[in-house]
């Protein structure tokens, strides 16, 4: 009784043992592609809205207030600017479209990239 019990311990530790294994070796396969990337759509167009400007020269202003005292101009608010200011504000637009370009420009080469991708596969 001993015996079958030390036999079937035995092949019950060495049973896997027996059989030979058959493993399959490893293949590593390496696929250099870009990764889809996502586009946020742009956004829309600016629009703009008309401005009327108004310029006063001193006679202007003049009739301007005798009318406001008259009641037959409406009563509005002015605002002036010096030439200084001018110079500013329009120095301030044109680093705005500058910037607006300079973004476009870099959105418009990434989605370059990515259709360069698309067409190689």
């Amino acid at each position: 009784m001993k015996q079958i019990i030390l036999i079937s311990l035995l092949l019950t530790v060495s049973g896997c043992s027996l059989i030979p294994s058959q493993t399959k070796p490893v293949e590593v396969v390496s696929i250099a592609a870009m990764p889809n990337v996502y586009h946020p759509p742009l956004p829309l167009e600016l629009q703009l809205v008309d401005i009327d400007w108004t310029i006063f020269t001193p006679e202007l202003m003049q009739s301007y207030l005798e009318d406001v005292e008259k009641g037959d101009a409406p009563a509005m608010a002015f605002y002036t600017l010096s030439n200084k200011d001018y110079e500013n504000l329009s120095m301030n637009t044109a680093d705005q479209k500058r910037y607006l370009k300079e973004i476009l420009s870099i959105v418009e080469y990434y989605r370059s990239l990515d259709k360069k991708g698309d067409e190689n596969e």
